[in-house]
C-alpha cells in the first residue's frame, strides 16, 4: 500500500508549492500534466531546505540541516522516506536520474547560509548562485527533457542562466530582509547598505543578460514545459522592470512586489503568446 503514501507525499509537495509561492504555483499550472508533479516535488525539497536556514531562527539550524541531508541520502538510496517531502523528491530523483552533484550542490549553498554572510569575490558569488539556483534549473531540466541527454546538454547552459536570473532578482527584491534580518550580502563589490543608482543599473544589466540567455533556452524547450517556464520568466521580468524603475534607496528599504491582479494579467499574456507561437 505504499502507493497511498506516495500519493499523500506528492500532495504534500503540491501543497508546499501552493502555500509558499503564488507566482510559482501559477507557473506550475501551465506545465504539462506528466511533468507538473515532479516540479512540485523539486520545489518542496528546495523550499524546505531554504526554510531551515532562513526562518527557523529559534531552532538549531545546523542540526536540522544535518538531519535533513542525512534523511535525503537515505531516501534516495532506499526509495522511501517518512518525510513526505523527501519521499516525493526521491521519486523524481530516481525517475529522472538526477545526480548527487546537483542536490549536493544545493545543500552546500544552504550550508553557506549558516555561516557565510558576505560574498567578496565574483567566484564566491557565482559558486553560491550555482548551488542555490542554477542546479534547481538543471534538476527541473532533467524532468522537462524526460531523459533525452542530447536535449539536456543543448539546454543546460541556458537553464543555468535562467536560474541565475531568478536568483539575482530575488537578491535585489529581498535586499532589506537579507541585510537587516539575515545579515547577508550576496553581491560582491557593491555597498548594499547604501546602494547607488549606478550599482543598481549595473546589476540590472547583468540580470538582463541572464534573462536573454534564459529566453533562448525557453524557446527550445519541449512543448509540455515551455508555457510554464515562460510564465515564470515573464513574471520575473516584470519584477525586474519594477526594480529598475524603483529608486535604489527604496529598494534598500522596501520589498518590491508584483500585485496578484498583475500576475493574472501576465498569465493571460503568456498564454496568448504561447497559443500564437510567439515564444
Amino acid at each position: 500500500m505504499k502507493s497511498i503514501f506516495d500519493e499523500v507525499s506528492r500532495q504534500c509537495s503540491k501543497a508546499v508549492t501552493h502555500n509558499y509561492s503564488t507566482s510559482f504555483s501559477l507557473a506550475s499550472k501551465m506545465l504539462g500534466p506528466t511533468i507538473r508533479q515532479d516540479i512540485h516535488n523539486i520545489y518542496g525539497f528546495v523550499r524546505f531546505a531554504d526554510e531551515i536556514v532562513d526562518t527557523f531562527h529559534d531552532y538549531d539550524k545546523r542540526s536540522l540541516l544535518d538531519r535533513f541531508e542525512n534523511d535525503l541520502k537515505l531516501a534516495i538510496e532506499e526509495k522511501i522516506s517518512l518525510n513526505p517531502i523527501l519521499n516525493s523528491f526521491q521519486e523524481t530523483v530516481n525517475k529522472y536520474n538526477i545526480t548527487p552533484d546537483m542536490y549536493g550542490a544545493f545543500i552546500h549553498s544552504m550550508r553557506l547560509d549558516l555561516d557565510k554572510s558576505v560574498y567578496l569575490t565574483d567566484e564566491e558569488y557565482r559558486n553560491y548562485i550555482y548551488g542555490s539556483a542554477d542546479v534547481v534549473g538543471l534538476m527541473s531540466l532533467k524532468v522537462f527533457v524526460k531523459g533525452d541527454q542530447q536535449k539536456y546538454d543543448d539546454l543546460k547552459e541556458d537553464a543555468m542562466r535562467l536560474g541565475s536570473a531568478f536568483q539575482k532578482v530575488n537578491f535585489l527584491r529581498d535586499l532589506k530582509a537579507d541585510l537587516d534580518v539575515l545579515e547577508r550580502s550576496y553581491f560582491p563589490n557593491t555597498n548594499l547598505h547604501d546602494l547607488k543608482e549606478e550599482d543598481k543599473e549595473r546589476l540590472i544589466e547583468e540580470i538582463k543578460a541572464d534573462f536573454d540567455a534564459g529566453l533562448n533556452g525557453i524557446q527550445r524547450l519541449p512543448v509540455e514545459a515551455k508555457l510554464g517556464v515562460y510564465t515564470a520568466y515573464i513574471y520575473y521580468r516584470r519584477l525586474l522592470t519594477r526594480l529598475e524603475r524603483t529608486p535604489s534607496a527604496e529598494i534598500r528599504n522596501t520589498r518590491i512586489r508584483v500585485p496578484n491582479y498583475e500576475k493574472i494579467g501576465l498569465l493571460a499574456k503568456g498564454y496568448v503568446s504561447y497559443r500564437l507561437n510567439l515564444i
